[in-house]
């Protein structure tokens, strides 16, 4: 297979600042607990894939303490989210990935169904199709796969409701992109989500570790 870039959009787990929706259920320092385990699970998995260079593009400070305790070493690239709304800030990380020459998958860190397997898989799909999706519960997606780039994707798109995945697949009809998508996947944002989350991510900090 060729290389794929894995590009993780990635919020510091601060009390009150992540998982807002879940605040009522675990409290401030729950949610960013339960978030900081996400993070590294999803780092974890996108390294252990093995498909090419993994970035970490995070918000709002890549030199703040947290992300240098984190520490994935040299087997992931840290960076900075650019200015603007989420669609803008992933559009300018694909772009970027897109010119250095590399399919690029990007993911966030809510969907512990994004395993190393399915980073795999998704980028297998990738090596003959224009994009790839994964879908989510909720009408969002966890993961965006692309070997060529087009705006439309991420401007006036109304995210965190559930319509973005519908939108993007129409987007991508408009330009008549060939598309894989997987199975629908669950994403952790309400609290009724918690329900179904896998209770075992602590391999996450075995493979950081290792």
């Amino acid at each position: 297979m060729n290389q794929t870039r894995i590009i993780v959009i990635a919020k510091e787990p601060r009390p009150g600042k992540v998982k807002t929706r879940l605040i009522p259920a675990l409290g401030e320092a729950g949610a960013a607990r339960l978030a900081d385990r996400m993070l590294r699970h999803t780092l974890a998995q996108a390294l252990d894939a093995n498909i090419g260079p993994v970035e970490l593009c995070v918000s709002p400070d890549p030199a703040a303490e947290y992300w240098q305790q984190l520490d994935p070493g040299d087997r992931a690239i840290l960076s900075s989210q650019a200015d603007g709304d989420l669609g803008h800030r992933m559009a300018e990380a694909a772009r970027n990935a897109l010119t250095a020459g590399l399919p690029v998958i990007l993911i966030g860190t809510d969907c512990p169904d994004l395993d190393a397997n399915r980073l795999r898989q998704m980028a297998g799909k990738l090596q003959n199709h224009d994009a790839c999706l994964c879908p989510v519960a909720d009408g969002g997606y966890a993961l965006l796969g692309l070997r060529r780039f087009s705006p439309t994707l991420f401007t006036d798109i109304p995210w965190s409701t559930e319509q973005v995945a519908a939108i993007t697949r129409q987007r991508l009809a408009t330009l008549g992109w060939r598309l894989a998508e997987s199975e629908t996947l669950h994403d952790v944002d309400e609290p009724a989500d918690l329900q179904g989350l896998a209770t075992d991510l602590s391999r996450a900090d075995d493979v950081l570790n290792d």
